[in-house]
């Protein structure tokens, strides 16, 4: 009796390469995942489980010297579809201690005097950490080309850069997940007009989200682009459908579970004489 082939991995089934067409893509998909919302409340804890064990050796690399190892997961996509959410339901489930959050807003007078990549390399994670990026330094070769607050020629030396940038973090011991949590106009509208609907969700809502949503498919074509020119080796971009949260927490969980799996992280090695400290603490 032949034996079955092992389930493709779910980094391989979300990775994307070569040319992208984001209308092919189904935001309410959930690939790779056989169950319902409540099956994913289900596996979401399971997998917050073996996150959080794998996440204390890699900090424990980190502290103790022993690994350069850190981990950067990257959250991109328009408005609504969830990189908060996967801040509080994917990065709730490890060790706060062991996480590094930055969320990249306009930038400020300062960070504008430096090349664009001057902010993000000083919020990058440091060694044993596990380090999230809300958005990020793709935000400078999506707003930039969307707004033309750049011409054509500097766009194209930000995807080189960025290309650069994070193969340089690979060879220092990185490791980028990089996610685009993918929605259809009707997903936003649907979770805009629920903001609207709830006092208790008033202070999410941005009146320039709308003046955003306007340029919706010169954004889809901005990310499109993005996604081509920057989904290497050193880091493939996946695209998450994220019309359904339940699915998206789970699928986002899943792939960083998948990367700290590969890296096979050990406990360090005691860098003392174990036997001896035992006798000394046994004299006490």
């Amino acid at each position: 009796m032949s034996k079955s082939s092992p389930a493709p991995s779910l980094s391989s089934q979300l990775a994307v390469s070569g040319h992208v067409d984001l209308t092919t893509f189904d935001s309410r998909a959930t690939t790779g995942f056989d169950g319902k919302k409540a099956d994913a409340a289900k596996a979401l804890a399971a997998i917050g489980e073996e996150l959080d064990g794998l996440q204390e050796k890699l900090f424990a690399g980190g502290r103790s010297g022993a690994s350069p190892t850190k981990v950067l997961l990257v959250l991109q996509g328009m408005d609504t579809s969830g990189k908060g959410g996967i801040v509080r339901h994917v990065a709730g489930l490890v060790d706060p201690q062991g996480l590094s959050i930055t969320s990249f807003k306009k930038p400020t007078a300062t960070e504008l005097e430096h090349d664009f990549l001057w902010r993000i390399e000083n919020a990058l994670p440091e060694p044993g950490m596990i380090g999230i990026f809300d958005r990020s330094h793709y935000e400078d070769v999506l707003i930039g080309k969307v707004r033309h607050l750049v011409d054509d020629d500097e766009i194209s030396r930000r995807y080189i850069a960025i290309n650069d940038f994070e193969r340089s973090f690979r060879a220092s011991g990185g490791v980028i997940v990089k996610c685009f949590l993918h929605i259809t106009p009707d997903d936003q509208k649907e979770r805009l007009a629920a903001r609207l609907d709830d006092p208790t969700k008033y202070w999410k809502y941005n009146a320039g989200d709308l003046d955003e949503r306007a340029l919706w498919d010169d954004y889809q074509d901005a990310y499109a682009v993005a996604l081509e020119r920057c989904s290497t080796g050193n880091g493939a971009w996946h695209v998450v459908p994220s019309g359904r949260k339940w699915y998206r927490n789970w699928a986002v969980a899943t792939l960083l579970l998948e990367q700290l799996r590969a890296l096979d992280l050990q406990w360090p090695a005691a860098d003392f004489d174990v036997e001896a400290e035992k006798a000394r603490l046994a004299a006490m």
